[in-house]
């Protein structure tokens, strides 16, 4: 990409260069030619501000969509740890549910055997 950009700026810099001299060399009165130099100075400096204004366009929109890719993952990330979280939550009070009453039933059972016993002493 560099030495396409290397080669377009000598293009460009030749082509200047060539025009100057042409217009140099032209059998024209030295009003007329410095008027044709500066119209082509002014044409030249009018499309270097528009391609600069254009690369500087393409350049926020790529900066912004960038930033819109990266808020988008961003957002994604944020939405599949909550989902985790949500999923672990919800796996969490499954077991402690089952836990507790397994708990209560080990409990009761005990208790009635407890109870028995002692009614049948």
């Amino acid at each position: 990409m560099k030495d396409q950009a290397k080669i377009i700026a000598a293009l460009l810099v030749g082509a200047a260069a060539g025009a100057a001299l042409g217009l140099l060399l032209a059998p024209e009165k030295g009003e007329e030619l410095r008027g044709d130099i500066a119209d082509y100075v002014n044409d030249l400096v009018d499309k270097a501000k528009n391609k600069a204004q254009s690369t500087a366009d393409n350049i926020k929109e790529y900066g912004s969509n960038a930033v819109d890719s990266v808020k988008s993952k961003f957002s994604g990330a944020v939405s599949d740890a909550d989902d985790a979280i949500d999923s672990v939550k919800a796996k969490a009070t499954h077991y402690a549910e089952n836990g507790v009453d397994s708990a209560k039933s080990k409990v009761k059972g005990t208790a009635n055997d407890w109870n028995n016993s002692i009614q049948n002493a």
